[in-house]
């Protein structure tokens, strides 16, 4: 009759305690059952298995190649406002132009003899104007701006004919100012660095610059083009040459320090923000980092990675969803069951980004085992009172 009573008494409060149960997240089932609310797709759910590390194996993030890329080969630099150009001519014999008579051939001429041998003359280094042109004796102003030193060439040569003997002529820039990328943050001398004409890509301005300052696996490069922007970690750059894109004159490079960086939560040995600390990182070593999964509490089949993947993505891990239907950036939780040997070997494949937040659920014991506290929490003070009880009547 004692035993009725204790339990009449405390079975309210357990069946209401129950539903209050403190807990770090979901479990297995219910990340599973949470996929559909109300006939309505939530997230898309993934085993990382073999099939999905394929798919995922082939994924490239945009980057430079496909916002600036070319195979074309080295740009060509042109003349621009404000650069400083100098000008040589040449011309067949004396009595050119641009012949000066010097002392000696004076005095030969005084004495009959014949002069052989082209004259040179070089005009004083000039900046190019504001309206794009220098200019030249006996021409006058010619355009140079938006020309190679060769066209430049032949314009000014074009612009002699007929008053100079034969005119050859070579345009040199001695001061690139039009030509140049401005590169600064995390790199050793922030500067406009000018271009050289074999063609100069990111990493070899960078390098004129004084080199980074930042670790490689914490450093981005941001590059800014006619009003576009791209960036990729630098090391995306140093692992793909295509990457590596020629710089053009008015980019603009930006080295920044960004640490990546993943979120563990749940039943794993630390709960915490973690860096990466490494170019690259999989899900094993993630798992590493945060100290394994703590066995009295942790459920092995349910490690759980939750990020948003673009709509290519999440169509080719699962085209029937009608998640990847969508546009976008699609809601995607990927599993791992390390309950199974396998799973090691794809936790070694599975490479976790920057943003990842990492879960480890509970075991379904450890919630009964919670229900098994809390039943002798609520009835250790009952039974106490009634041991009293029966030893006070005695």
């Amino acid at each position: 009759m004692k035993v009725k009573l204790v339990a009449a008494t405390i079975a309210p409060l357990l069946v209401a305690a129950c539903g209050s149960l403190p807990s770090s997240g979901p479990t297995v089932s219910e990340v599973r059952g949470g996929a559909q609310h109300d006939d309505v797709s939530q997230y898309l759910v993934v085993d990382i298995d073999g099939r999905a590390l394929d798919q995922l194996s082939t994924r490239r993030d945009a980057g430079l190649y496909d916002s600036f890329g070319t195979d074309s080969g080295a740009p060509s630099l042109h003349i621009g406002v404000g650069d400083v150009v100098a000008v040589t001519i040449w011309e067949v014999g004396p009595g050119g132009l641009f012949s000066g008579a010097s002392p000696s051939s004076a005095v030969a001429a005084a004495a009959g003899a014949e002069q052989s041998g082209s004259q040179t003359s070089t005009i004083p280094a000039q900046v190019v104007g504001s309206d794009g042109a220098i200019s030249i004796p006996f021409v006058g102003r010619v355009r140079v701006a938006g020309m190679t030193p060769q066209g430049a060439e032949a314009a000014i040569r074009s612009g002699l004919q007929g008053k100079a003997m034969e005119p050859q002529v070579l345009v040199s820039v001695t001061n690139n100012v039009s030509g140049t990328v401005s590169v600064m943050g995390e790199v050793t001398g922030g500067a406009r660095i000018p271009l050289s004409l074999r063609g100069d890509r990111i990493l070899d301005v960078i390098a004129a610059a004084g080199g980074i300052k930042t670790p490689v696996h914490d450093t981005t490069i941001q590059l800014t083009r006619n009003g576009r922007t791209a960036a990729v970690p630098l090391k995306a750059l140093l692992d793909d040459p295509r990457e590596n894109v020629y710089a053009l004159p008015g980019d603009l490079i930006t080295v920044s320090r960004e640490t990546r960086k993943f979120v563990m939560l749940g039943a794993a040995g630390d709960n915490n923000e973690v860096p990466f600390e490494a170019a690259s990182l999989s899900l094993i070593q993630a798992i590493g980092k945060s100290r394994g999964l703590v066995d009295s509490r942790s459920d092995a089949e349910g490690v759980f990675v939750f990020r948003y993947e673009p709509a290519e993505i999440a169509r080719a891990l699962d085209p029937r969803s009608p998640l990847s239907e969508l546009g976008g950036m699609v809601p995607v939780v990927y599993r791992l069951d390390l309950s199974d040997a396998r799973g090691y070997f794809s936790a070694q494949r599975f490479a976790v980004m920057n943003g990842d937040v990492i879960y480890v659920s509970n075991a379904p014991l450890n919630e009964l085992q919670k229900v098994f506290s809390l039943f002798g929490t609520l009835t250790s003070p009952i039974l106490s009172g009634a041991a009293v009880y029966n030893a006070t009547k005695d």
